[in-house]
């Protein structure tokens, strides 16, 4: 072939392709969008990476639809030209007009909802199908790993008018799968049987249908994976490892077989023990005792982090609030581990503010009255958790959590920031009711611990029963003086037919008026005292028993009395109500001082320890003694003040103040002008509860989980164990049923109890089993009580 020909060739194909090239791009004069329903013109305008003016070819129109699918507004985008027009043509996704679950009982509904939100599917949201199958293989994923295998997810998509769409995800969560069998591989030092009992997954058993231990889920077996390691190495054996951990499903994934195979490695002791690090001005030396790893020991992972805690809390107490402690063990030939602690001080922390944040109702002053961390001062850990304690003693409140942000741009300041959930602390409510060994309940009644947020409280009652009526206002400021000191002061009337309460057969109308003083002795105890003004009237009444005309007749039917009050308590409780650890006592004296109608006096002691056991276990002790007498010209402690024992806060299983002496059967003359005197016996032959001068009481409670229940903030039941009884040290000679102080009158019960936290108040039940019943004692198995927790 000729050259010239091939060069002909070559420029008229060159020729071509320019002018191709220069038809397939133009200007673009104007842009034409198609298709838009609810994505505004803007929002396209803002995505695409051409204007008008541009000069724009294939590529760049390529450009243009690929920025559009990214932007994931819409599920199809072509591009056309109109002259110098750029057309863009779009079908937009559809919105998502609503989600719906169903068939959900394990996970909730919100915690789900709000795990689809996160993952951009919610209402209002551009809907994707790739997102929605993602989430339906997390569900399943999840439930999964609470041994759920045959759980399924399935979705239906429902197109609506206006380019919308409902989606609802229907759950079969299925059974969990029951554990089969655990086989621990390579344990020599421990059997299986042992390393099973720290587990909290367990072969099957008949407490299983309670416990649900014998279900599997990932969480628990990584959970009990931690608790082999951790029970291992607290042994001495440094190197232990987890080898391999397999689950097997058997073919209807109703069942799992767990094997865990394990190296158990050698024994060490500990070496040399060194303390190590930048300590800034802290003199190490005050550091070392801290330390409870010491040499000889058997090595111990948990003492080890015990020792790392003490030093850390420590420096924190002394402002270094980011302090570390990190302790290495390094192993040695000759079976020894050397243990080296390497302290960081860090800079020492100061507080900048101390925020609060929840309380809504409370006042900032009330909370930061409490507040022993104080601004511009080192930030002290204990400072900050004591006054964390002392909000929760308060009672305002659910939830009191703390943190202590770093301030941003410096190296040594913080802010405390507590929150705070509040509880409802007060109430406003009419009664009608009925209760058990109180019979119909008329009354009225408000009732605030923290009035108007001021920290205050206030209570106005009027209640009217078969047996009582009374009217009463209380209030009382723990604040009265910046220091702390309280003041409070009451009023109150009230009639007591105690006859009709199954007592002896006795009224009593009383009035009066009295204040009440506090001084904070420390954190945690406190001294109160005060006076009451009371009037007592006791009108006559030919069934009165012989113990009670022989003392009015002796001391008179009315009686003005000058009451002196003072108590010490001591608190070391963590919570007001539903207390897990801690322990409270107090010692009460009341004297009516010379000057009084009566003289005598009441002094008692009162106390209960809570010893957390383990986990949620809880031992609670409690125990009670009480005693008064008269003094002067006054031969005897009145009747009318006596101790009563039997019902709850006492012996449980026994009717409500029914256990102790009796009074003696009344006898009434209803002889007429006509015929003989004739006697007639008032009351029971026994006679009834009488009560005494003297109270011993005691119980032992086992506090644990409820079963089935989530949130057991509000719920707490016991088994409980209770002994006492009420005595009387100066019977009366014409008393034919009292007894002085005798252990073997001693009553006792066992049984099991719950209370319950609902918006009427503190709900109490129990059933009870009583022992060592006397003669003429009252037993009432079920009890329960409003405005009572165990």
């Amino acid at each position: 072939m000729k050259p010239w020909f091939v060069l002909c060739c070559a420029l008229l194909l060159a020729g071509l392709l320019s002018s191709t090239a220069q038809a397939s791009s133009f200007t673009v004069g104007d842009i034409r969008l198609q298709g838009l329903q609810r994505v505004s013109a803007g929002t396209v305008f803002n995505v695409m990476p051409v204007e008008v003016g541009d000069t724009i070819d294939q590529d760049d129109v390529r450009d243009v639809i690929r920025s559009l699918f990214n932007s994931g507004y819409f599920r199809d985008v072509r591009a056309a030209r109109d002259g110098n027009t750029l057309v863009i043509i779009m079908a937009e996704r559809p919105a998502i007009d609503s989600i719906s679950l169903s068939g959900n009982r394990q996970i909730p509904t919100d915690a789900l909802m709000g795990g689809l939100e996160a993952q951009g599917l919610s209402e209002g949201e551009i809907f994707r199908q790739a997102t929605l199958e993602r989430i339906g293989i997390e569900l399943e994923r999840q439930y999964v790993a609470q041994g759920r295998y045959g759980a399924t997810i399935e979705t239906e998509i429902d197109e609506l008018p206006r380019n919308r769409v409902a989606i609802s995800i229907n759950i079969t969560e299925g059974q969990p799968s029951g554990i089969r069998h655990i086989n621990i591989v390579g344990n020599e030092s421990f059997s299986n049987e042992r390393l099973l009992d720290i587990m909290e997954l367990k072969h099957p058993n008949w407490l299983s249908w309670m416990r649900n231990d014998d279900k599997y889920s990932r969480e628990k077996l990584s959970g009990d994976i931690e608790r082999i390691e951790s029970f291992y190495q607290d042994r001495g054996f440094v190197e232990f490892q987890i080898e391999s951990v397999q689950v097997s499903i058997t073919p209807d994934r109703e069942q799992v077989y767990v094997t865990i195979n394990i190296d158990e490695g050698d024994v060490y002791e500990v070496g040399s023990v060194e303390l190590m690090g930048d300590f800034k001005d802290v003199d190490p030396d005050l550091l070392r005792p801290l330390l409870v790893v010491a040499s000889g020991q058997t090595f111990s992972r948990a003492l080890l982090t015990a020792s790392e805690e003490r030093i850390t809390n420590a420096l924190g107490n002394s402002g270094y609030t980011f302090a570390t402690a990190s302790g290495i063990p390094e192993t040695n030939d000759d079976g020894t581990v050397d243990v080296r602690f390497f302290v960081d001080a860090g800079q020492r922390a100061y507080v900048r503010r101390v925020e609060f944040s929840g309380n809504s109702v409370t006042r900032d002053e009330v909370l930061r009255r409490e507040m022993r961390q104080m601004e511009g001062g080192w930030a002290n850990t204990a400072l900050i958790e004591l006054s964390k304690l002392r909000l929760e003693r308060l009672g305002f409140f659910q939830e009191i959590n703390v943190e202590t942000p770093e301030v941003p741009g410096t190296e040594n300041q913080v802010d405390v920031l507590f929150s705070v959930e509040e509880a409802p602390s007060g109430s406003i409510s009419a009664t009608l009711g009925f209760a058990q060994g109180t019979g119909l309940v008329l009354g009225a009644n408000y009732s605030e611990t923290n009035f108007m947020g001021t920290g205050n409280s206030v209570n106005l009652g009027i209640d009217w029963t078969r047996f009582q009526q009374s009217l009463s206002f209380n209030y009382l400021n723990p604040y009265f003086t910046l220091d702390g000191i309280s003041r409070g002061f009451n009023f109150f009337y009230q009639r007591v037919d105690f006859g009709r309460q199954d007592l002896a057969d006795f009224n009593t109308e009383s009035y009066g008026a009295g204040v009440t003083f506090g001084v904070p002795l420390s954190e945690t105890q406190r001294f109160n005292f005060g006076g009451t003004v009371e009037n007592t009237d006791i009108p006559r009444s030919a069934a009165h028993p012989p113990e009670i005309v022989q003392f009015l007749d002796r001391e008179g039917r009315s009686t003005l009395n000058y009451k002196a009050r003072a108590n010490w308590v001591s608190s070391t409780l963590n919570r007001a109500i539903f207390p897990t650890r801690g322990h409270s006592q107090g010692i009460n004296l009341e004297v009516a001082v010379p000057g009084s109608d009566l003289n005598f006096f009441k002094l008692g002691y009162n106390n209960q320890f809570y010893f957390p056991i383990t986990g949620d276990y809880v031992l609670r002790l409690r125990s009670r003694v009480a005693y008064g007498d008269a003094y002067g010209d006054t031969e005897r402690l009145p009747f009318y003040e006596h101790y009563f024992s039997g019902g709850f806060g006492s012996v449980r299983g026994f009717q409500r103040s029914t256990l102790g002496p009796r009074s003696t059967q009344a006898v009434i003359d209803v002889g007429g002008p006509v015929g003989p005197p004739q006697l007639v016996f008032s009351g029971p032959p026994e006679g009834r509860p009488f009560g005494g001068n003297l109270l011993v009481e005691g119980s032992f409670e086992l506090i644990f989980p409820m079963p089935f229940v989530e949130d057991r903030r509000s719920v707490r039941p016991v088994l409980f164990v209770d002994a006492g009884n009420v005595f009387n040290t100066n019977c009366p000679e014409v008393s034919v049923n009292c007894f002085d102080f005798d252990v073997d009158e001693f009553r006792y019960s066992v049984g099991v109890g719950v209370s319950w936290l609902t918006g009427m108040g503190p709900m109490t039940f129990s059933y009870a089993r009583p022992f060592n019943r006397g003669p003429f004692d009252r037993v009432e198995r079920f009890q329960f009580e409003l405005g009572r927790t165990f």
